[in-house]
């Protein structure tokens, strides 16, 4: 519903399937971004939540650097999105820019334009539906959260959409 709402100038995607299958929905021509892959779960990389020992989770969420065997730690994570929001601010000047992304990737850049990093609750302290849309706008060269986790369901007529619409390709 993105399309539908604002013009869609370029998109770029993870480099996963599921994400450069909802990109291809745009049908303009994808640019893969590694950067903005989901986080690496390592050991437990297709083990149902449910499945981890709990442990592990309070560890990950207690302590932004604890990363599982192979896995990636949060603050990594939060550190590799920032890079990736931060050079798409000179090409999203005057262009609408879609991200198709996954749960952690876009937490981490919501963190980013509300200045604040993914350990401060916003991991595990939110919740992204698949297929919702984040907007991320700029004004006076700063970025601005304008929606989260934003559905068809009761979407504005006409939202402002200057920058950046990530959307969870999971």
């Amino acid at each position: 519903f993105i399309g539908e709402t604002c013009a869609v100038d370029e998109v770029i995607a993870s480099p996963l399937l599921r994400a450069q299958q909802t990109a291809a929905a745009f049908g303009l021509q994808i640019e893969t971004d590694p950067e903005w892959m989901e986080l690496s779960y390592g050991e437990y990389e297709g083990t149902p939540h449910g499945d981890v020992p709990a442990e592990v989770w309070q560890r990950w969420s207690a302590d932004p650097h604890f990363a599982p065997v192979g896995g990636e730690s949060l603050a990594a994570l939060d550190a590799r999105v920032r890079i990736a929001c931060e050079a798409l601010i000179e090409r999203a000047t005057d262009r609408n820019l879609v991200v198709v992304s996954h749960v952690s990737p876009i937490k981490a850049a919501v963190g980013w334009a509300l200045d604040v990093d993914l350990s401060v609750g916003i991991a595990f302290n939110s919740h992204l539906d698949q297929a919702s849309v984040c907007r991320i706008i700029f004004r006076s060269g700063r970025p601005l959260l304008q929606s989260f986790n934003e559905c068809a369901r009761g979407l504005p007529e006409q939202p402002e959409a200057d920058w950046l619409a990530s959307i969870d390709g999971t």
